[in-house]
């Protein structure tokens, strides 16, 4: 678990004022894996009551900016935030649910980072979204409670 010495050292190393707005989202972040901006400005605003909508969407742009978060949005869904940062992992995605969990890179030395041709780039992240059914909505669509 990461405590709030951990995140003003994070801050620090980021160049970033530490200030109450940016500790609370960057634990809200860490407390709710893939949460949308809903979610975590409703973390923030349990411990900051005064702080608004607004503020929590330009800290969430500042620790994003500063790769101490990471934004994804897979298609048709909202963008949503994580913690996990510095690795090239993955996302897969529930269909129906919309739950996300992650997934470690394929097998190998980094072969998503090889690209068939990378037109020059310098490659240094692959976003793979991969899309199913999670358990339990396998589950309940086997059992017919699903459409």
């Amino acid at each position: 678990m990461t405590s709030m010495a951990d995140f003003e050292d994070q801050l620090r190393a980021a160049d970033l004022r530490v200030t109450r707005p940016r500790l609370a989202v960057l634990d809200a972040v860490h407390a709710n894996s893939h949460a949308d901006t809903e979610t975590i400005f409703g973390a923030v605003r349990a411990s900051l009551p005064d702080v608004s909508r607004q503020a929590v969407y330009d800290v969430l742009h500042a620790l994003t900016a500063a790769r101490l978060v990471r934004r994804i949005q897979p298609s048709g869904l909202v963008a949503r935030y994580e913690s996990r940062v510095g690795d090239n992992h993955h996302h897969i995605v529930c269909r129906i649910c919309g739950v996300i969990g992650d997934v470690d890179c394929a097998v190998g030395d980094t072969p998503c980072l090889t690209a068939s041709d990378d037109n020059g780039f310098a490659v240094d992240e692959a976003e793979v979204i991969y899309w199913g059914l999670c358990p339990e909505c396998s589950t309940e669509q086997a059992s017919g409670s699903r459409p």
